[in-house]
């Protein structure tokens, strides 16, 4: 980690950054119609508990929990420099229990930022980064409720409920950033992520966060033009590193943009898979062809020790305009990543665009052979809009589909076992659909093994839950 010095240093530069970005974003038009803060994206701007919610079909009774989902909802919206990433975070979350809706909540990340924007309180806690944003995530870990995001702030732990209890160091173990996207290992319940920070260029970190909730290692990897990572995996031996072309761009900060990263052609493209315990020395780098990952289905091991990795790609990403992901999607892919050879083997699964891959995660890091994931319009300039839910069979070959009809737009869903011993993918995948015509929004409950079913259950809120990013079930303690 930087020292004391480094630090002082690094946010002197960083404070007369931001100021000539800030001068810079101030003389771009403010009346821009921005398609991230209008139409289905346009800001909720108040926090609501509802009781009386409607549904439709039959909840599962084994449903014991909180289907709760993280995303930007700007409490100030300025369409100068905005991008879609960089919104105030607010979860939405409906609890179920036995059979029965709860409540939906809906409640703001109460961080300095927003704050100072005018909005809420912020929680106690310590902090790190000028500006405050945690809208990406939030999962549950050693007993508390997580909300997360990448490159920047701490988490923000929440209360059942979904209030604001404080912003988490994890106990003062985390020296740097943390991730929107660490991955739980089932056999060890050990958090993995690959971390990274605008202002640390330089440099990624692999970060493991123990049972208990305490980080135990921040390996450092060095890196070059300070690369975007959002996802990463895990096998049994390897933490995969994308060392892909999307980049910090000074030239986009500087020009206003509050998400300055963009395609990067220059930047070699790369897999890195690093021995789960060991240093930046011990990984093995495999070069690809340039593209950009979000999400990963899923990896694994195979006997002959190729590391497989299913995933959504997207040819490119950040290169047509500062409004949000965009690039070509090339739908689901499967890499065969050679350790000895060092060459990576790219296979198409499906080239339907598609995001959001999400499979069984008690079988994550391992073979497996079921998937679920979200369909991308064709070209939408909004990123989402109505598509289906896919599911696939890589084991048979066969992919399934959910359309929930025209005018709905679904998000990610996340798949939930019926039981903790069931075997793969025998239970439900859940999820937002916002229906745009009447400006509301369903938490649709789907058998994850017949997608062409009618939904299990739907669960009515009567409003637009403005797109998110991710959501999880989190089960109530046996």
């Amino acid at each position: 980690m930087a020292s004391a010095v480094e630090n002082a240093i690094r946010g002197v530069v960083t404070k007369g950054l931001t100021a000539v970005a800030g001068i810079n974003r101030a003389l771009q038009d403010s009346g821009d119609d921005h398609p991230f803060l209008s139409g289905i994206h346009a800001p909720l701007h108040d926090e609501r508990t509802l009781t009386d919610l409607t549904v439709s079909g039959t909840i599962p009774p084994e449903l014991n929990g909180r289907y709760v989902r993280n995303g930007p909802n700007p409490f100030a919206p300025d369409p100068r420099g905005h991008h879609w990433f960089i919104g105030d975070g607010m979860v939405h979350g409906v609890a179920l229990k036995d059979g029965k809706a709860l409540w939906y909540r809906n409640r703001y990340i109460r961080t300095t930022s927003l704050e100072q924007a005018g909005g809420p309180k912020a929680s106690p806690g310590p902090r790190r980064g000028i500006r405050e944003v945690v809208n990406t995530n939030v999962i549950q870990h050693a007993g508390k409720t997580l909300a997360i995001v990448e490159a920047s702030s701490y988490p923000q732990e929440l209360s059942y409920e979904l209030e604001a209890v404080a912003s988490s160091d994890f106990g003062g173990t985390l020296k740097g950033p943390f991730s929107a996207h660490p991955h739980r290992d089932p056999l060890t319940g050990e958090l993995h992520a690959i971390c990274y920070d605008a202002m640390t260029p330089d440099t990624v970190w692999h970060v493991v966060v123990d049972p208990a909730g305490k980080v135990v290692r921040e390996e450092p990897i060095p890196v070059a033009d300070g690369p975007s990572i959002h996802e990463c995996t895990i096998t049994k031996n390897y933490v995969v590193v994308f060392d892909l072309p999307v980049t910090f761009s000074m030239k986009a900060m500087l020009g206003g943009a509050q998400f300055p990263y963009r395609w990067n052609p220059d930047h070699p493209a790369r897999i890195g898979l690093m021995p789960r315990t060991g240093t930046a020395a011990d990984i093995i780098w495999c070069a690809i062809d340039p593209c950009y990952v979000f999400h990963v289905a899923n990896s694994y091991e195979r006997q002959d020790e190729v590391v497989i990795i299913d995933s959504s790609v997207h040819e490119t990403m950040f290169n047509g305009g500062t409004k949000g992901p965009n690039g070509k999607a090339l739908g689901m892919e499967r890499w065969e990543v050679d350790p000895v050879a060092k060459i990576v083997t790219r296979i198409t699964v499906d080239s339907a665009p598609q995001e959001f891959h999400r499979p069984d995660e008690r079988f994550f890091g391992q073979p497996y052979s079921l998937s679920w994931s979200l369909g991308l319009p064709a070209a939408d300039s909004a990123f989402l809009g109505s598509a289906p839910i896919y599911r696939y069979d890589m084991a048979t070959g066969e992919r399934q589909a959910h359309d929930f009809g025209p005018g709905r737009v679904p998000g990610e869903f996340v798949f939930v076992p019926r039981s903790a011993d069931a075997p793969e993918g025998d239970g439900w995948v859940m999820g937002y659909v916002i229906d745009t015509q009447a400006e509301t929004t369903d938490l649709v409950i789907l058998d994850a093994a017949d997608m062409a079913r009618p939904p299990v259950a739907s669960i009515h809120i009567p409003h637009r839950v403005p797109p998110g990013f991710h959501g999880n079930w989190l089960p109530d303690p046996a």
